[in-house]
Parts: C-alpha cells; structure tokens; sequence
C-alpha cells in the first residue's frame, strides 16, 4: 500500500476541493439499479461477487482513492480494499470484516471465505484485527429493495471515500436488479466520476467473471 500526497496549491481541483470541504461542506449519494442477471444465473454468490466488482472498479479511479491519512495530509491510496458487513441472524447485530483485494475473482473469493470462517461467527463488531486505512465500506441490506439510500454522518465532511450500500435484489420483465447506493463527497468526486463508475461497473456486470 503506497500513500501519494496531493499539493492542494497545484491541485487542478483545489478551488472545487476547498469549496466543497470547507465554504459549503457536501456529501451526496445515488441509488442506482444494476442489472445481475448474469451473476444469479451463473450460480456464484453475489455478495463476494460484487465485493470483488466494486473493488475493481474503485481502483480504477484516483476519486474514490483519496483520502486524508492518518497524519490528516490529503493524497490518495494507489490501491483499496474492502470493508463488509456481515450478519449475525442470533444477536441480529453486523460485524465488519476485510478482506485484501486480488485481481483475480478465485483467489479473492478464496480469501473472502476463509476470512469468513475465520471471523464470520465472532459477535464483535470489528473482530478481524489490524484493519489498514487503504479501506472502502461496504454493506448489504438483504431484506428490503429501495429506491434511495442515505447515510448521515455527524461528523463526515472530513471522510472523502466512497461508501457503498446494496439492497433487496428483485425480478423485473425476467432480469434481476439490485440497488446500489453510492455515497460520496462532493470535494474530491462529482457527479461524472460517479455515472462513470456505474457505466464501467455495469460494464463488468455484463461480461462473465
């Protein structure tokens, strides 16, 4: 994991940077509706399936990379991992688990189940210790679909990277569709970066892992 500074002084962004961070401090989030027919048809299991996606697809861009560090310098990570939620149907309470990221789906899947062996059954909220910064939320709320999604943090206009949210998926004319929220902060991703995002992920949606 490797940590480049960012000079805000010649930073092309720092005008939309200081505005959005300071003068008017902003968060937004989009619900969008993915098609996974391809993933349910194929039988792989969709929570580590989309873990990898999202991963894939947020290391492609320097947006959902940048981060204050934690010396609180702003710069971005040259690659990020996952963070998940997992359920704990006795308590009905959630731990959050990581898993490092692999470019290929085997090995990370490989990795996610034996993080989940290993964890999965601890009812702590962070039981996998030595959690590294170079890391993005993620979690799933698998008993309802929705249209819109919305986390409000007290103290999150200094929290630059994205946090993802997935709902309920549902048959709709023969395909099924998920809901995907993405959160992110106005100071270091617009709304471009965002529809970007979802283009190439849908993109990777369509293609077989």
């Amino acid at each position: 994991m490797h940590f480049q500074k960012i000079d805000i002084e010649s930073w092309d962004r720092k005008e939309y940077f200081v505005h959005y961070l300071s003068a008017v401090p902003c968060t937004y989030s989009m619900t969008v509706k993915l098609d996974i027919t391809s993933l349910v048809t194929s039988g792989k299991k969709l929570y580590p399936a989309m873990l990898y996606l999202l991963t894939k697809t947020v290391n492609r861009h320097r947006e959902f990379r940048t981060a204050f560090n934690e010396k609180g310098e702003l710069g971005y990570y040259d690659q990020m991992i996952p963070c998940y939620t997992v359920f704990h149907k006795d308590t009905e309470l959630f731990s959050t688990l990581w898993t490092p990221c692999s470019d290929d789906y085997a090995l990370f899947c490989k990795a996610y189940r034996e993080d989940l062996e290993q964890y999965g059954s601890i009812n702590r909220m962070a039981p996998k210790p030595g959690i590294p910064p170079n890391h993005f939320n993620v979690s799933m709320i698998p008993w309802e679909s929705f249209d819109g999604f919305h986390l409000n943090l007290q103290k999150g206009y200094d929290y630059l990277l994205p946090i993802f949210t997935m709902g309920r998926y549902s048959e709709e004319n023969g395909k099924y569709i998920l809901p995907l929220s993405i959160q992110v902060h106005h100071a270091v991703c617009d709304g471009y970066p965002v529809c970007r995002f979802v283009s190439e992920l849908r993109e990777l949606l369509s293609s077989p892992l």
